[in-house]
């Protein structure tokens, strides 16, 4: 049978795995599914259409699938839905999506999201992500895989952060940051490119070199980003090994909305 402990309220309507864990005082609603391994700490709250998967670790106080800040909602039966493997820690608030934006705030595996973060109505966050204390997406924002955002960021609401991209401590980031880049400061700076998290994902010499080409034709050049562009698609041609890279990066390019960070 499920771990509950004696002081936890758990609504008969919720669907937890046998395996499931839920300390003193938390609090699961009816309409909360949760997967095979997962944790829950004590005084947690989740609540809302909220959709949990496997050998999740979610630690004391976290707030889960609550209603939107968004004063237009008004009850719609929106949903978060989160993968597995996430380490979710202390005073977390993950919010469910709203009508206006897809109804589903949707956080992927394998992230480890560390105390305080925020993550507003209809984010998408992808796998392998870190975000450190505080940090706070405002909604509709799209981080992809691999991110890394320091400590104290906000990132502003429709903003989208590339994989593989790296955000400094204490940056607003209000334009999108293209995949692979290191970013920060308040007003954003590009700093150049994630050579380290590149590394130590074992990315080759080449591709990181083909990476670099990418940041210069982009920063360096003086290129209009129609420009920069199309010879991001030519560079895919001439290497190979990172015509995957330059794809992601072309189709980041071509779906920036806020323009991109300087």
């Amino acid at each position: 049978m499920t771990a509950v402990h004696a002081t936890a309220v758990v609504d008969p309507q919720a669907e937890l795995h046998p395996s499931v864990s839920v300390g003193p005082y938390a609090v699961i609603g009816p309409h909360v599914k949760i997967g095979a391994g997962t944790t829950v700490g004590p005084h947690a709250v989740i609540e809302g259409h909220t959709t949990i998967g496997q050998d999740n670790r979610i630690f004391q106080f976290a707030s889960i699938g609550a209603i939107p800040q968004d004063k237009k909602y008004d009850g719609e039966p929106c949903e978060l839905v989160i993968g597995d493997r996430n380490t979710i820690r202390e005073f977390v608030t993950f919010n469910i999506g709203s009508p206006g934006g897809g109804a589903v705030t949707r956080i992927g595996s394998d992230n480890w999201i560390m105390a305080y973060v925020h993550i507003a109505h209809d984010c998408i966050v992808g796998d392998h992500c870190t975000m450190a204390n505080n940090t706070t997406l405002g909604g509709h924002v799209t981080v992809g895989d691999w991110v890394t955002i320091g400590g104290l960021c906000g990132i502003h609401q429709f903003t989208k952060v590339g994989a593989h991209a790296m955000v400094g401590f204490a940056s607003a980031v209000s334009q999108d940051v293209p995949p692979f880049l290191l970013v920060d400061g308040n007003p954003l700076r590009v700093a150049g490119v994630n050579v380290t998290g590149l590394k130590r994902r074992d990315f080759s010499d080449e591709r990181i070199r083909a990476i670099r080409q990418m940041h210069k034709l982009l920063y360096r050049e003086g290129r209009t980003l129609a420009d920069a562009r199309e010879a991001i698609a030519e560079l895919a041609l001439q290497v190979p090994a990172a015509s995957a890279d330059a794809a992601l990066m072309g189709d980041f390019l071509a779906a920036a909305e806020r323009g991109i960070a300087r």
